[in-house]
């Protein structure tokens, strides 16, 4: 081997597929984006390289020490780290061309320097969908968001997840009712229930000086049990008089009603008091999805309500709620647990294999198939009749076209159907009519 020759290799962080992963991943997609599309959002892109001042525009944090960053020439470059702070430049920059409420989705690469480990990527795709508001945005559109949850994941072949729900507003709220200005911390310990349980939760209250009143409430509050319905006249019936709070529960019902008229099952979607992601950017509503069965894949969606999207860019006020699939990490969690398999090795449906001094008609035929929207390749190499079908068979490929001068002077060619071994002289006619049935 010579010396100059290079190791091929990927950095750490970054997925690379074979083809028939790549098809699965490809149909995923596919499923998402066709779900996004049915319920009314349009398509943006928006560069994979942003000026560092725009990307960077609220500052400091993991997300300065987690960017790519770089300079050209005399300019401040950064790869994006997410799809929202691009909306927000988009939407800041177009707002007189948008039509609001805007409905858009954004399926696209996103990087983020992590530290390298299992499960965990640099480079991942992003699928998120945001309906934002110019001054104001209705609640029902927080209602309407598990509903695409609901659609997108039921078509992805998965029956028992639960999306869970909460509101910012009726902690900040509570919170504020006990006399904590900032509960960035308690939201914290609360978010880490399932891993620590109640116990270390208390634990870890205690240690933040909370005195044993004040901690009894909160666990109170968090184990609240029930319906939906009947988590929402506890909470009523605490007595909370906190206008935010007051706000928040609103909204939460609300929420909860058009849920169910939008068309998710009551076993789909549930209230969950401890859910309290973004607590920098998520103002009221949020969400979190899971798979029921399998818990420690984590959450494969997730978003909520913010405020003002872009009050870094325009001094519009612009409200929305959004979501977002981690595609990469999710697909990548699926095929750890073996819950998706890779069973497509191509995407052809008929090889066409031609003797000596046939490939003309070969051409000829394949191009009428795939004007006919059938996908055919032709397989133009020269060896044996075995090594074409093991060709075919290593591919999966489920047709096999035998085009000779016999078939050609006949004008009847052989179809053989590669699992059954089974071969029928057909016409074209014949032919097109037996691949759009099968």
């Amino acid at each position: 081997m010579s010396s100059d020759i290079i190791k091929p290799s990927t950095l750490p962080g970054f997925m690379e597929l074979l083809p028939s992963d790549q098809i699965l991943f490809n149909k995923m997609l596919d499923i998402i984006r066709e779900n996004y599309e049915k319920f009314g959002f349009l398509p943006i892109d928006t560069p994979l390289i942003e000026k560092a001042e725009v990307l960077l525009a609220k500052g400091g944090g993991e997300t300065e020490k987690q960017i790519y960053r770089f300079e050209k020439g005399d300019t401040d470059l950064a790869l994006r780290f997410d799809l929202t702070v691009p909306l927000a430049r988009y939407v800041a920059q177009h707002f007189s061309e948008l039509t609001f409420p805007f409905r858009r989705y954004h399926i696209g690469k996103v990087y983020r320097g992590e530290k390298s480990q299992k499960g965990r990527f640099r480079e991942f795709y992003q699928c998120d969908i945001d309906i934002v508001g110019n001054e104001k945005l209705g609640i029902i559109n927080d209602a309407e968001i598990p509903s695409i949850i609901y659609s997108t994941f039921k078509d992805l072949g998965f029956d028992s997840f639960t999306i869970k729900i909460n509101n910012r507003k009726v902690l900040k709220g509570f919170f504020l009712w006990l006399g904590i200005e900032d509960s960035t911390e308690i939201l914290r310990t609360i978010d880490k229930l399932e891993k620590i349980g109640l116990e270390g939760v208390k634990e870890s209250l205690n240690e933040q000086g909370l005195d044993k009143s004040t901690i009894d409430s909160i666990i109170e509050f968090i184990n609240i049990k029930g319906s939906n319905e009947e988590k929402i006249k506890s909470l009523k019936d605490l007595g909370i008089e906190n206008d935010i709070f007051t706000e928040g529960l609103k909204e939460l019902a609300d929420v909860n009603h058009h849920i169910e008229v939008f068309g998710v099952p009551k076993e789909n979607y549930i209230i969950d008091l401890t859910i309290a992601r973004g607590l920098d950017y998520y103002t009221g509503t949020v969400y979190e999805t899971f798979l029921n069965d399998y818990p420690n894949i984590g959450s494969i969606c997730s978003g909520g309500r913010y405020e003002n999207l872009a009050g870094y860019y325009t001094k519009q006020k612009l409200p929305g709620v959004g979501i977002s699939i981690g595609l990469t990490r999710l697909f990548y969690q699926l095929k750890e647990a073996k819950l998706i398999e890779s069973t497509d090795a191509s995407l052809t449906k008929i090889i066409i294999i031609p003797m000596e001094e046939c490939i003309d008609k070969a051409i000829e035929i394949a191009s009428t198939l795939r004007k006919h929207n059938i996908n055919t390749q032709i397989y133009t190499e020269k060896g044996k009749m075995g090594k074409k079908f093991g060709y075919a068979d290593k591919l999966n490929i489920p047709y096999a076209l035998i085009i000779g001068e016999e078939e050609i002077n006949q004008g009847k060619y052989t179809l053989r159907n590669m699992e059954s071994g089974e071969q029928n002289m057909l016409s074209i006619e014949e032919l097109l009519l037996s691949l759009r049935n099968n």
